[in-house]
């Protein structure tokens, strides 16, 4: 049987997954974690979503390179997703940023990479895969990298169609007839739309294919130029298309969650989005689908109780409506309505919650009114506390609130003073 190169391409594929970022449009969210770290959908972190990609694609060597207040983000890595096969050389390895090279910290995406040259040495990767560990979406890179390989490419570069007045916030690239990308601009104030769909351009994703050896030789080129931003969009590759064959993949063929005939992708890099994403959950049928078993998001599960609702009188019922109710939740006499409670949060007797995201250990009193509302972790609301009805008023109090109105509450914002994990 003739050898083919594309073959165990997985086994032959380092991962590296960037996670340094803050992501400060998230505010007091963010205050005191990475946005990776960020909880989402009940029982998960943001970075769960690259990283079952990761195990469920076959990519089971893996490293996340972090910077950004990470102890939250290294500790939930270590402690959920240990159960690789490390006698099987499967691993989830977790990078702080360490000035590897000169007294400066990641400048840049390319730069965050290049700093950590050894680790890929370390591996001897065919192909190495870079991607961000901060966007919600499911994908099988499997299909990606096969591509890659059977295109003879250099580089590929996963791609999206988004709306042209949102392009700017992106790479935009154009292709040829080959999807070979011809042109690249990294956030451009007049994007080019689609020949095909004008009222869309072509979008990268910040997830890369590439050779191994070619991306090391590049990293090390970008990082003696003295007028690099040292950067993967800006820089690296604008330069390759003037020297080696880059390509585009379509997100569409290796999407695993489709909304009819748009893949499902989400940047919850707002307040606003953050809420819009969780909310969606709650739906009859959610836009992304947590409930496949043939590509499960994967995470750390606490061992917890069971949610409990009391009572079952009339006027001092336990109960919640088109909501997610996570394990170790008490809803006591409380109504919960188009909502996420995170594990060990605790609703008090005649408190109704709606449309609001409630974070893990969180404490709700008695006859306390939310609604649009992101409590962050920690925070203990006193009885008879209200948010989310008068915009004027939670601004007043010190509380974060968006455009769209939802409110966000911290526990600094409310007084109290808490161990935080930086």
């Amino acid at each position: 049987m003739a050898f083919d190169p594309r073959s165990h391409l997985n086994e032959r594929t380092y991962a590296l997954v960037l996670a340094g970022g803050r992501g400060s449009r998230l505010q007091q969210l963010t205050d005191w974690r990475a946005k990776p770290a960020v909880p989402f959908a009940g029982n998960l972190n943001i970075i769960d979503f690259a990283l079952s990609n990761c195990v469920n694609s076959g990519v089971r060597h893996i490293a996340v390179l972090t910077q950004y207040k990470a102890q939250s983000l290294i500790r939930h890595i270590e402690h959920g997703w240990s159960f690789l096969a490390a006698s099987l050389g499967e691993y989830v390895d977790v990078v702080p940023a360490q000035q590897q090279h000169g007294e400066s910290w990641y400048s840049g995406t390319a730069n965050a990479v290049y700093q950590n040259l050894r680790i890929i040495d370390e591996a001897r990767p065919d192909l190495v895969l870079v991607l961000g560990g901060d966007h919600i979406y499911k994908m099988d890179y499997s299909i990606m990298l096969a591509e890659h390989v059977a295109r003879g490419a250099a580089m590929t570069v996963a791609c999206l169609e988004v709306p042209v007045e949102q392009a700017s916030e992106f790479g935009v690239m154009s292709v040829d007839a080959d999807h070979r990308i011809v042109a690249f601009a990294e956030k451009p104030e007049h994007p080019v739309a689609l020949a095909h769909r004008p009222t869309h351009a072509l979008a990268s994703m910040g997830i890369y294919v590439f050779d191994a050896e070619l991306l090391v030789a590049e990293l090390v080129r970008d990082a003696a130029d003295t007028t690099s931003s040292h950067d993967f969009g800006r820089d690296i590759i604008p330069s390759l298309l003037e020297r080696h064959r880059v390509f585009a993949h379509s997100f569409k063929d290796s999407c695993v969650n489709m909304v009819d005939t748009t893949p499902y992708w989400r940047d919850v890099g707002t307040v606003d989005a953050y809420w819009e994403a969780n909310m969606d959950l709650t739906s009859v049928v959610p836009e992304l689908n947590l409930y496949d078993d043939d590509w499960p998001i994967l995470s750390l599960q606490r061992q917890l109780a069971p949610a409990k609702f009391v009572f079952d009188e009339s006027g001092r019922k336990g109960e919640a409506h088109n909501s997610l109710v996570s394990s170790g939740c008490i809803v006591s006499g409380a109504n919960v309505r188009h909502s996420i409670l995170f594990s060990k949060v605790k609703v008090g007797e005649g408190s109704v919650i709606e449309d609001s995201v409630v974070l893990p250990d969180v404490t709700i009193g008695k006859n306390v009114l939310l609604r649009r509302a992101i409590v962050d972790k920690h925070c203990r609301l006193p009885d008879g506390f209200s948010a989310g009805l008068d915009p004027a008023h939670d601004r007043a109090r010190g509380f974060h609130v968006t455009d769209n109105g939802v409110t966000l509450i911290a526990p600094e914002m409310l007084g109290q003073r808490i161990h935080r994990v930086t």
